[in-house]
């Protein structure tokens, strides 16, 4: 049998962390069924579902204890019934958001869609600078999933009010497919 975990690291950016992770998960049998990896800041962040096999549970355990003793930071939590599997019929939809960076946004666009029962299934944010003036600009692609049993898109008025009072540019869409 094998385990769903959610393995979550954090710890200072360097050549060669990816292939540590890697290469520790693969020598205990385990698999990276889905991933996001970044550099924040100076510190580098892993975020995986990874598969393992019942019996190795205790050696990644004891793994992990050594890489937290080089400083880096882990967490570990076996997963249930994937989202998808207890929210059967659910719609997706993509959200895109650009603008003027200021605070707020992320917290507004979320509260907005908590509010009408829709849950954020992946988002993604970035700020960069504007090519002309250097100002800095926000933008964000959410994967999102409505309940069924929502009447229409009604949803979507919500969000422009948000569009409105945040000053953003608000595109909502199916997802692409992959």
């Amino acid at each position: 049998m094998r385990t769903n975990i959610v393995l979550t690291l954090t710890g200072t950016d360097r050549t060669g962390i990816v292939e540590d992770i890697t290469k520790l998960l693969l020598g205990l049998g385990g698999n990276v069924e889905t991933s996001r990896m970044a550099r924040l800041g100076g510190e580098f962040a892993i975020l995986m579902l990874v598969s393992m096999p019942d019996g190795r549970l205790a050696d990644l355990d004891e793994s992990i204890r050594n890489l937290t003793s080089q400083g880096v930071k882990v967490t570990t939590s076996r997963t249930g019934q994937t989202y998808a599997e207890g929210h059967a019929g659910w719609l997706p939809y993509q959200i895109e958001v650009l603008g003027a960076d200021h605070e707020g946004i992320i917290h507004e666009i979320s509260r907005t869609l908590s509010q009408c029962g829709i849950n954020i299934e992946s988002m993604d944010t970035a700020t960069t600078r504007s090519p002309n003036s250097g100002a800095p600009l926000f933008s964000m692609i959410a994967l999102v999933a409505v309940p069924p049993s929502m009447p229409g898109r009604d949803w979507e008025a919500a969000l422009e009010e948000v569009r409105h009072r945040q000053n953003v540019d608000i595109k909502v869409s199916a997802p692409a497919k992959k």
